[in-house]
């Protein structure tokens, strides 16, 4: 099938959930093994990219990759693996921004955030779903609602002990439960549960999921 800008490959962005392999849906790893060319960050293509496949590392020059993309489908489809699920925060963005949305196709993943409730046996229909990772949200976003139940992504510069504190400015409190996930799927995933005053004082965790709870 030909876009209407003339594109006849597609570009198939595929969730590849958490981390570990056990956690991908059959047809993400499906798409990766007979991809030729495939795109992802370095772990992601250490992990899962095979011999013989031409591979692009994601990077923060996104205009190289982008470009890498744009020559590669004048020949074949091109896999772009992401963690997580790819509707929440990831890259299917900017590929938007670049390239004729008829030409995606997306394979959807267990997100991170999904891992981190089922952990804790928790249902998230009712949960605030924020992310710190390269953004920073409003005090709107923040604020404290009796009950509340909110999921976080977190990077190296918002970690848990800074998250903590702007919480605890919008009112939250101190007694509210926070769970730090971090390495979800892995051998060496931990959880460790905290309330809000103490991750305020304690070590900064970062690059992980936060789960903020005002058990009532």
């Amino acid at each position: 099938m030909e876009s209407e800008m003339g594109v006849k490959h597609r570009i198939i962005v595929a969730g590849i959930g958490p981390g570990h392999g056990e956690y991908m849906v059959p047809a993400a790893r499906r798409a990766i093994s007979s991809a030729g060319v495939l795109v992802g960050g370095k772990r992601a293509l250490s992990q899962f990219a095979s011999e013989g496949q031409k591979t692009m590392a994601i990077t923060r020059d996104l205009p190289a990759v982008m470009e890498f993309i744009r020559e590669a489908l004048a020949l074949s489809d091109v896999v772009v693996m992401v963690s997580g699920d790819p509707g929440y925060y990831s890259m299917l963005d900017a590929l938007r921004r670049e390239f004729p949305s008829d030409i995606i196709r997306v394979i959807p993943g267990v997100s991170s955030l999904q891992m981190a409730f089922s952990r804790l046996a928790l249902p998230w229909h009712g949960a605030r779903l924020l992310s710190f990772h390269g953004r920073t949200p409003g005090a709107e976003e923040l604020g404290y609602r009796k009950g509340g139940l909110v999921g976080m992504l977190t990077d190296g510069v918002y970690h848990s002990r800074k998250i903590a504190g702007l919480f605890l400015e919008q009112g939250w409190p101190e007694e509210a439960k926070l769970f730090v996930c971090q390495r979800l799927s892995y051998e060496d995933e931990r959880i460790l549960p905290l309330t809000l005053a103490e991750a305020a004082k304690g070590e900064g965790i970062g690059n992980c999921v936060l789960i903020l709870w005002d058990e009532e």
